[in-house]
């Protein structure tokens, strides 16, 4: 099987379900696993793909995301004949079925069943351990100039409120609102969760917030954005280490 992915998180998928030596593109933005990753030819950005290049490897199949990739490059490939896989998982179920799905697609089934399983026990396990606790006021930040966080309509907020946490901004009618330090410090978050992607945060940005919202700074923490964002084999270590943050905050 020859397979081209265009998202990060489905590229490392494809390794962990034992198919990575069958990959013939990725992007530019295919971090992991390394070094295996760094042999499979670029074919472009997440957002700029080489759609003829894509076409030239005649790929079985490519795996996109919904929102990290263009629709119309989506169907300029399906019009050039190419089966096109795309997902857009919301929650840690969604993104248990996901793997299924792509891993069926593969012939991956039994690997795929198993990192399935273990998102779904480990999902079941932290929401319990939670049920009962005080849940943790969020905010989690991706964007600086200007500040932006997510709404509850989002993966990496499902991930921390499964862990026992309320986003602050979960109720804004778009997915990634702008807000300004002034709505931040009024909607009184527990602990404020600068992502590191993708944007990346750094201390600084954290000392720069503080003193614009007038938050304590130790209030600010940094997250690291792959396991809050990156849904597939990633996402069971994700839902520990969202759980980890939020207890921390508590």
């Amino acid at each position: 099987m020859r397979i081209v992915s265009l998202c990060p998180s489905l590229t490392e998928l494809v390794f962990a379900l034992g198919r990575g030596a069958e990959l013939v593109g990725v992007t530019e933005w295919c971090v992991h696993p390394k070094p295996a990753v760094d042999a499979v030819e670029r074919v472009g950005g997440t957002k700029n793909p080489r759609v003829a290049r894509i076409v030239e490897l005649r790929p079985d199949v490519v795996l996109m995301n919904d929102e990290e990739n263009r629709l119309e490059d989506a169907q300029a490939l399906a019009a050039a004949g190419v089966r096109v896989l795309s997902s857009l998982p919301r929650t840690v179920e969604d993104t248990a079925e996901m793997v299924r799905q792509i891993a069926a697609a593969l012939d991956a089934r039994e690997p795929g069943e198993a990192i399935a399983r273990d998102i779904e026990r480990r999902a079941a396990r932290v929401r319990e351990r939670n049920r009962d606790a005080k849940r943790v006021r969020f905010a989690y930040l991706i964007w600086r100039k200007p500040w932006m966080s997510v709404s509850s309509d989002t993966f990496a907020s499902r991930m921390l409120e499964l862990a026992g946490g309320e986003n602050v901004f979960g109720a804004r009618a778009t997915r990634y609102p702008e807000i300004t330090p002034n709505e931040l410090a009024a909607a009184r978050p527990d602990v404020v969760l600068l992502c590191t992607e993708p944007f990346p945060f750094k201390d600084v940005h954290a000392d720069e917030l503080a003193r614009e919202s007038g938050l304590p700074r130790e209030r600010i923490q940094s997250a690291d954005g792959e396991y809050l964002s990156w849904h597939g084999s990633r996402t069971p270590d994700g839902i520990d280490y969202a759980a980890r943050l939020v207890e921390a905050a508590r």
